[in-house]
């Protein structure tokens, strides 16, 4: 069955499989350092609460035979442990059958973490975590060469995020059309990084160019992943070198790594694959079948993609086999943050000594410069990104919010980079403000050391105290 394997790609298959293992590590870590202050039974949104009106067929999950923090805090940090095992190569020592049941658990540990996560996990880049970790599955291992079919579909994958985000784009917002969204879109993207203040001042005309390249990389260059070598390689290499572009201009979670992996894996790279004996009879059937299940969903994504009503990121099926993608199909023109104060008077007044809460990776101090933190995922800051935008994107947790401030929780101040008020003793009142932020200037960067510049806009949420006085210790 020589047509059914490829061990031209051994290295790019090795490759890539750690390189999504090192992700899956940092999305398991990820949920495990957050969940009690978001998704825990005493969270924003608490996974009980939820589990209570979602059938199981909805959303497969772990959680709705039993939850509790305790148990979804092992199965965060077992899918750590997994997920480092793989990074180190275990599976390579496993029989195939081993190695496959290996790369299962922390895909179906994910995916009863995102089917309970609520809007704390609605990004895109859950969805492909999960699809291209259900594929990891059928790779195989060192007992095995790359099924080609496999491979094709790890491609398959890439071509829709980068078509169907390149798609989104052109039929979203006019200033994609006229090269002039990069304009704005350094300064008012969810989560700038330590460059994208150097980003935003590049000259217009380089802006331009920018989003003139990301066209032709998002709706041109896929179609060569399909060609034969080398062609395939260089098409997948210019995909690497655009998302390395933008993981050094902001911080897009794993968006960027985990496109990256995925070009990785169409690489032809140099090695000397081992000899190995044919695909086992039952390897060969189990891909072949999986594989043609997959093809058959993948008629939902490609009707979104070709539809004038196109949506971005939208999982068709409970398992999140097959998705749809897509990132900034408009782009704002105006940043505005939400910022969060609290005092300690007994009145709320103007002049009361109202004191700012920090975030890790949102802008809040004018003076404080933007850090990396991508591929980390820092769920808080993305929502209250949104919250910003339209106040109907915090309705359902916002609220809560504000009330753990009050209470001082430690779980929710852990979210946090730095609380204006010691543990032992709450704000009396929180109030939340919305200001309009603009990078600052060379010139005003110089003068004052300040990136930002912001403007008072007006009134997020009055002052707010707890409705009832509570003891502390």
């Amino acid at each position: 069955m020589e047509w059914f394997t490829a061990s031209e790609y051994w290295l790019s298959r090795l490759v890539f499989q750690r390189a999504l293992a090192a992700l899956y590590l940092v999305a398991f870590l990820t949920a495990a350092l957050q969940f009690r202050a978001l998704i825990g039974e005493r969270g924003l949104l608490p996974v009980p609460r939820y589990l209570a009106r979602l059938p199981f067929k909805v959303a497969p999950s772990l959680f709705h035979l039993h939850y509790s923090d305790r148990f979804f805090a092992v199965c965060a940090w077992s899918g750590c442990a997994v997920s480092a095992a793989l990074l180190a190569g275990v599976d390579a020592l496993l029989p195939l059958w081993g190695a496959m049941l290996l790369w299962l658990v922390p895909w179906a540990l994910y995916l009863s973490i995102v089917n309970v996560g609520q809007t704390w996990y609605s990004f895109g880049w859950e969805s492909l975590l999960l699809e291209v970790g259900f594929l990891a599955v059928l790779l195989g291992n060192d007992e095995v060469a790359p099924p080609i079919v496999v491979l094709f579909l790890l491609r398959w994958i890439l071509f829709r995020v980068e078509f169907g985000a390149g798609l989104i784009k052109m039929r979203g917002d006019d200033c994609w059309r006229k090269l002039t969204c990069l304009y704005h879109h350094h300064e008012t993207q969810p989560m700038p990084g330590p460059l994208s203040w150097f980003f935003h001042h590049l000259p217009r005309p380089l802006h331009r160019a920018e989003a003139a390249a990301n066209h032709v990389t998002q709706l041109v260059v896929p179609f060569l992943l399909f060609t034969p070598q080398p062609i395939a390689t260089a098409a997948a290499s210019l995909m690497i070198l655009t998302q390395l572009w933008l993981v050094l201009s902001g911080n897009f979670s794993w968006l960027n790594w985990i496109t990256i992996a995925l070009a990785l894996s169409a690489l032809r790279l140099p090695d000397t694959a081992p000899s190995v004996p044919d695909a086992p009879v039952w390897y060969s059937a189990v891909v072949l079948a999986v594989s043609a299940v997959l093809l058959a969903l993948s008629y939902r994504p490609v009707r979104n993609m070709i539809s004038r009503r196109q949506v971005m990121n939208r999982s068709f099926d409970p398992l999140h086999l097959v998705n749809t993608y897509g990132a900034f199909g408009s782009v704002s023109r105006v940043r505005y943050e939400v910022v969060i104060e609290g005092t300690a008077d007994d009145v709320p007044r103007a002049d009361s000594d109202w004191r700012e809460y920090e975030f890790k990776g949102k802008p809040g101090d004018p003076r404080r410069w933007p850090r990396q933190f991508a591929p980390y995922h820092l769920r808080l800051d993305w929502l209250m990104w949104f919250a910003a935008l339209s106040p109907a994107y915090a309705g359902s947790w916002f609220g809560t919010l504000v009330e753990r401030l009050l209470e001082n929780d430690r779980a929710t101040l852990r979210l946090l980079r730095r609380s204006p008020f010691p543990p032992d003793a709450p704000p009396r009142y929180v109030r939340a403000r919305l200001f309009r932020y603009r990078y600052t200037t060379w010139r005003e960067l110089r003068e004052t050391g300040a990136c930002w510049e912001r403007t008072y806009v007006r009134e997020f949420l009055p002052p707010t105290r707890l409705a009832a006085e509570r003891a502390y210790p």
